[in-house]
């Protein structure tokens, strides 16, 4: 009986007769696939996984596509399972940098990985996307190599490791890929696939958008067809042509000193900067004997796009291979609906600009209320939907109101450092879907889990008063992330006020639906920007309003964020001033425990820290104090150790 999924194992193949059955003769016009898909992810069919939303759209576009979901890396048997793919690999490391999934902000390795069967560790190889890419080539050298995902946009150029603590050089030459597909990479893809399948060589593919791809020094990128080929110089010295942008090399600004910090914090302000589709220019970095070249990046999807890909024929489910192992990643996202791609918040410590793009893209209510009739009939739903949202819970249908300022338009935020007075805020569209969805069939709770955008919900008291009254379940997750006016300044997030505004407005809106409800906020540590005395004015507001978060995110510089910029450079790319940025483990293990300050483990690291930034007033039993007095506790102790002894 042939399975509802993609196959995943070599026996699958063969009972959709793509690869012969033992003893049988290989056919080569009718035996393979076309190709294969390997992920650092387990394979779970769901529009939430990259590792199920491409193979699904080549599916529906009459590919064979097998899957290679999260195999063994230490060698390349089991890239040879599905034979030689008859016109690409596809690699990724999945829905995370592979770093990110597999180390801890303090880099110690993590015991779990929520994309894996059973929650289990250890399953995706550091640096995921090169070592899959090495053992493509070794299995199959001569077949194209794609390589895609968020690990490969955000590595798409030099930038800033943390867990090796250097700069790396792009991506697409450690993987030896052939092309990169960056960002949400659907239709850059269809038409790189349509172009081999005209029999167009891969090396010949040069001017897609929303691609990178390197060349050496005898090999010419495709912009120069604009350029003056009378002058003998080499290319790359060469005053390019219009819209052509270098970048400084790698070479340059792979160091540790001043100078190439300076250089690396001037390459990432371009990098950030031009992000938009229909004005950025093309992107280049020499690396030794190679360039790499960026293309602009891809169009946003329309609304009929983003509608037809959800229409795909999604099970909805982790493979039936894995049995009675749940993917925690899967469970958190089963019962919710994703409504919207893109975000123009531009937070500095965040990928999701640079990967899904400033511009929203909003999915129809006709295409939400399909699939939420089809989650409703689908066997164990509670009733419950979990979220409707996506990378924020409230942009849905948000859009610049000027085409003519969108095309031109180089702000990474339009929401910071103030409201721009092109944007649309209207969200009038999101309350009419939410009362839609809310009244279903077979659909009794409709939460709404994704981060709401404070200094948006404030400006809309009808939002507001839906949201407290229908989709809170007692508690709302919001992201404040600090109260140092600096600190939120470089991360481009708004003041505290807004967060008070906000929870002012919440009560009173909670009050009106007769309902006791409370936020539950969000706050990072160690960000750059962030010193000891920010770290402690964050203590203190936490102290004052009564809050004690359970869990707090100790900073980590991902790649190619402008957070991390700041973190290696001490620069701020997009004004080249200084940043403080607390480099040390035991600075950093002290922010943490201040915004935890009254956790017993963490009262000697706090008192050093008070101690250390002149706040021994804030060490007591006072009213104010955040933590004891060392000195009593251990005068305390001390008789009880020699009478033990």
């Amino acid at each position: 009986m042939r399975s509802e999924f993609l196959p995943l194992t070599a026996e699958e193949c063969v009972a959709r007769c793509w690869l012969p059955r033992a003893g049988e003769p290989l056919d080569r016009a009718r035996h393979g696939v076309d190709f294969v898909f390997v992920s650092g992810d387990a394979y779970v069919d769901h529009p939430s996984f990259a590792v199920a939303m491409i193979p699904r759209l080549l599916e529906h576009k009459g590919f064979r596509v097998a899957i290679l979901a999260q195999p063994p890396w230490q060698d390349a048997s089991a890239f040879r399972a599905f034979g030689k793919p008859r016109i690409a690999w596809l690699v990724s490391a999945g829905n995370l940098d592979s770093m990110l999934d597999n180390y801890t902000a303090h880099k110690r390795p993590r015991s779990d990985d929520s994309y894996a069967p059973g929650g289990e560790g250890g399953l995706r190889p550091d640096y995921a996307t090169v070592v899959y890419a090495q053992r493509c080539r070794e299995a199959h050298k001569d077949v194209p190599l794609i390589i895609g995902g968020v690990e490969a946009s955000m590595r798409r150029l030099a930038h800033y490791d943390y867990w090796s603590d250097q700069v790396r050089r792009s991506i697409v030459l450690d993987a030896r890929a052939d092309l990169l597909v960056y960002g949400m990479g659907e239709r850059p893809l269809l038409e790189v696939v349509e172009r081999l399948v005209r029999g167009e060589r891969i090396e010949k593919i040069r001017d897609v958008a929303g691609t990178a791809y390197a060349v050496g020094r005898k090999t010419l990128p495709h912009f120069t067809d604009a350029a003056d080929h009378s002058d003998e110089r080499p290319w790359w010295t060469r005053p390019p042509p219009a819209r052509v942008a270098a970048l400084p090399s790698y070479d340059e600004l792979r160091g540790d000193d001043v100078d190439s910090k300076r250089r690396f914090a001037f390459a990432q302000g371009i990098f950030h900067r031009e992000q938009n589709p229909d004005s950025s220019p093309i992107l280049y970095q020499r690396h030794g004997d190679f360039t790499v070249v960026v293309n602009p990046p891809q169009q946003p999807l329309s609304t009929a796009e983003l509608d037809a890909l959800w229409e795909l024929p999604f099970v909805r489910a982790p493979h039936p291979r894995y049995g009675d192992r749940a993917i925690p990643a899967f469970e958190m996202v089963k019962a919710s609906i994703t409504i919207m791609r893109g975000c123009f918040g531009g937070c500095t410590f965040c990928a999701i600009t640079e990967h899904q793009g400033k511009r929203i893209q909003s999915r129809s209510e006709a295409s939400v209320l399909r699939e939420v009739r089809e989650l409703a009939r689908a066997p164990g739903f509670s009733g419950v939907l979990s979220d409707l949202g996506g990378p924020t819970a409230n942009m849905y249908r948000m859009r610049c109101t000027s085409p003519a300022a969108e095309r031109v338009c180089r702000r990474p935020s339009c929401v910071q450092p103030t409201l721009c007075a092109q944007l649309d805020t209207n969200q009038a569209p999101l309350v009419q879907l939410l009362r839609k969805v809310r009244a279903a069939p077979r659909v009794k709770k409709v939460l709404v889990a994704s981060g709401v955008r404070m200094d948006l919900a404030v400006r809309d008291p009808h939002y507001l008063d839906e949201l407290a009254a229908h989709h809170v379940g007692g508690h709302l997750k919001v992201a404040p992330e600090h109260v140092d006016a600096a600190t939120l300044r470089l991360m481009k997030k708004p003041g505290i006020d807004v967060y008070l505004q906000f929870a002012e407005r919440f009560a009173q809106a909670s009050e009106r639906a007769g309902k006791e409800q409370y936020l539950v906020p969000y706050f990072v540590s160690s960000h750059p920007g962030c010193d000891v005395d920010g770290a402690i004015e964050l203590a203190l507001f936490l102290k004052q309003h009564r809050l004690r978060p359970q869990q707090v995110q100790d900073f980590i510089p991902t790649p190619s964020t402008p957070a991390t910029c700041m973190w290696w450079t001490g620069l701020d790319p997009a004004t080249m001033k200084p940043v403080f940025a607390e480099k040390k483990q035991r600075g950093k293990r002290k922010q943490k425990a201040l915004l935890q300050y009254w956790l017993p483990d963490n009262a000697p690291l706090v008192r050093e820290a008070l101690r250390e930034a002149g706040r021994a007033d804030l060490i007591g039993h006072g009213a104010q104090a955040l933590v004891a007095g060392w000195d009593r506790v251990e005068a305390d102790r001390g008789p009880r150790r020699k009478r033990r002894r």
